[in-house]
């Protein structure tokens, strides 16, 4: 059963199957060598993410968010400090626009105080937060701890925003995406260079990043775009 109106061959269906496939291409691949076949997948993943939100008329902030995680794909697929740095700063636009998106959609930040889980919530990711602020910045080099610690910031109100929407979607997509980015940080700065968690790390990372796109993607085009 497909979530968008037509079968597989619809358009909608059939660009959310190709963006499924490309992330699955991906996850196969990940621990592979750097080319441009799999840069494409890794990339292609989200960006018909963003096909698939544009078809269904979403709304703009989401489209924009999305693109601008398939870039910040496209830089993190490659190795170097450069790539790494331009992935950074994509995936900090595109949190600051999911950011406005959930404040403009939700139900206003005094939802975290009038439903204690929410704050609960909300809570434990600042602790994650600071926790993880501490652990990388005797980790990172001195040109690194600026760019980390707004991009840090920059999730963890992804993440409280998320909370103020009534779409468990989108609230658990938030949430996948902020352990995927620890679990990222935790990969590529705490790990011992040898490590053998690496190898499983690298597919978590994955796989919880792109659920969380997709259940954002879902989330917001099934819950908040329908009447």
């Amino acid at each position: 059963m497909m979530p968008f109106p037509g079968g597989i061959d619809a358009n909608a269906n059939a660009t959310l199957v190709f963006s499924v496939a490309a992330a699955v291409i991906y996850a196969f691949t990940s621990d592979m060598r750097p080319t441009l076949a799999r840069s494409a997948a890794k990339t292609l993943a989200v960006a018909m993410l963003a096909v698939l939100a544009s078809l269904q008329g979403g709304r703009w902030l989401l489209v924009a968010a999305l693109a601008l995680s398939a870039v910040g794909d496209a830089f993190l697929s490659r190795d170097g400090e450069k790539a790494f740095l331009g992935g950074l700063a994509s995936f900090l636009a595109a949190h600051v626009l999911y950011v406005v998106l959930f404040l403009r959609s939700g139900g206003g930040i005094g939802l975290l105080s009038a439903e204690p889980w929410r704050g609960a919530v909300a809570v434990a990711m600042a602790v994650f937060a600071l926790a993880m602020l501490l652990a990388l910045w005797r980790r990172v080099g001195p040109a690194l701890r600026l760019p980390v610690g707004v991009y840090i910031a920059a999730i963890l109100a992804m993440g409280i925003s998320a909370l103020t929407l009534n779409s468990l979607w989108i609230i658990g997509g938030a949430i996948l995406f902020v352990a995927s980015d620890g679990l990222l940080a935790a990969e590529k700065f705490l790990a011992p260079a040898i490590s053998p968690h690496r190898v499983w790390m690298r597919h978590a990372v994955w796989v919880l990043y792109y659920v969380a796109q997709l259940a954002i993607t879902l989330g917001v085009l099934l819950k908040l775009d329908t009447p």
